[in-house]
């Protein structure tokens, strides 16, 4: 890594909470990846909870398999799928451990790293755009199958949750998840209105901002 200082982590008890109230509170938390050997930070501007089991548009509504076994705990831990035949996409699991809930990491601003984050997406034309969406966030943090199940609140992990606000920002937005075909009415995604880096909503009909769930 280079000489680079040690990554603080979170403290999971943090995350021992369910998705809807982990996931706008994790709006500005910061996620640091070495993989690679290489650096990159993402300040996250977008997120999406699932609610596992209570939750038809979760990976784990049926219960455990081998692919979801992650998401039912313990919390802190990453849960990266494979998606389209093309994309890897990555979430940070929370609630009880044995209680199936995670966050989708849906967008985020690189704040550290730029050249290797530009790097793993040359495509992109502005670098607000280098995080801007659930696959191109994993890729700038380089993370797919052999990142699956990493703890992000251990200090010597690859892959940490560096920082999370200790509460819910005044200026969080919710509204519809994107890209799913049930529960669609749900305001689960959360997001910061003024940041560029979120995605843009493509759901259908006209983007609905609703208050954030009290915690």
């Amino acid at each position: 890594m280079g000489g680079q200082p040690v990554v603080v982590t979170v403290d999971r008890l943090r995350l021992v909470r369910p998705a809807l109230v982990i996931a706008p509170r994790l709006l500005g938390a910061v996620v640091v990846s070495d993989v690679g050997g290489q650096r990159v930070a993402i300040r996250l501007t977008e997120v999406e909870a699932y609610e596992g089991q209570d939750d038809p548009a979760s990976h784990a509504f049926r219960g455990p398999t081998p692919r979801t076994a992650v998401m039912f705990g313990p919390p802190g831990h990453l849960y990266c799928y494979f998606t389209y035949g093309m994309h890897w996409c990555a979430n940070i699991v929370c609630g009880p451990d044995g209680v199936a809930a995670a966050v989708l990491l849906r967008a985020g601003a690189v704040v550290e790293g730029l050249d290797v984050a530009r790097a793993r997406r040359p495509a992109a034309r502005r670098d607000a755009d280098l995080a801007r969406g659930p696959a191109r966030l994993a890729t700038c943090l380089g993370l797919a199958a052999g990142q699956n199940g990493l703890d992000l609140c251990a200090a010597d992990s690859p892959v940490r949750l560096a920082s999370m606000p200790s509460r819910r920002r005044p200026d969080v937005a919710a509204g519809p998840r994107v890209g799913i075909s049930t529960a669609t009415d749900q305001p689960w995604r959360f997001w910061l209105p003024a940041e560029p880096s979120v995605s843009s909503y493509k759901a259908g009909g006209r983007r609905r901002l609703r208050a954030a769930p009290a915690d």
